[in-house]
């Protein structure tokens, strides 16, 4: 955290998150979690269930709830009103429209897969991981009509705080 801290001193744009259901995670842990995201302020945040991966000492927990999840990105909108906050890929593996119920309790990013699609499989943070495609940045149109379907839609901005400030100041002034 000192390291986030150091960073952002310096003039970084800075993230930070955590997993909900992770392994031994009790109601202090996520307090403690929560009132440093809304301390420091952090420009991204990211927060997901966990999800365990089979050659993991973590392989026979369960994962952790999307509702939960959605729960928490909702208080984390409520303290970091203009943090960028990603519905996670691991809400879609866990729930078909894991991403749109993230969207709708308060997260603002859904980042397509840009991993080339004869790879995509290698890259298993965890098991079962949405890998259908429609995730991916060639299907973003896909992507585009299932946030149309719960009356958001795609921007294809920069997506950087800073950037984001620059144009509601443009906004603003014409």
């Amino acid at each position: 955290m000192q390291c986030l801290r150091d960073l952002k001193r310096c003039g970084y744009q800075v993230g930070c998150g955590f997993m909900t259901g992770s392994p031994w995670q009790t109601a202090a842990h996520l307090a403690r979690d929560l009132l440093f995201i809304q301390q420091f302020q952090p420009e991204m945040c990211g927060i997901g269930p966990f999800i365990p991966h089979h050659d993991t000492p973590f392989a026979r927990f369960p994962a952790g709830s999307v509702p939960f999840t959605c729960y928490l990105l909702s208080i984390v909108r409520l303290i970091v009103p203009d943090v960028l906050l990603p519905a996670t890929t691991a809400l879609g593996s866990l729930h078909p429209r894991g991403q749109e119920m993230g969207i709708l309790a308060g997260a603002n990013v859904v980042m397509p897969n840009l991993s080339p699609a004869d790879v995509r499989s290698k890259y298993m943070l965890y098991d079962n991981k949405r890998n259908t495609g429609v995730e991916s940045a060639q299907h973003l149109q896909l992507l585009s009509e299932r946030m149309d379907e719960i009356g958001y839609h795609i921007v294809r901005d920069r997506g950087d705080v800073k950037h984001m400030t620059e144009r509601r100041r443009a906004s603003d002034r014409g």
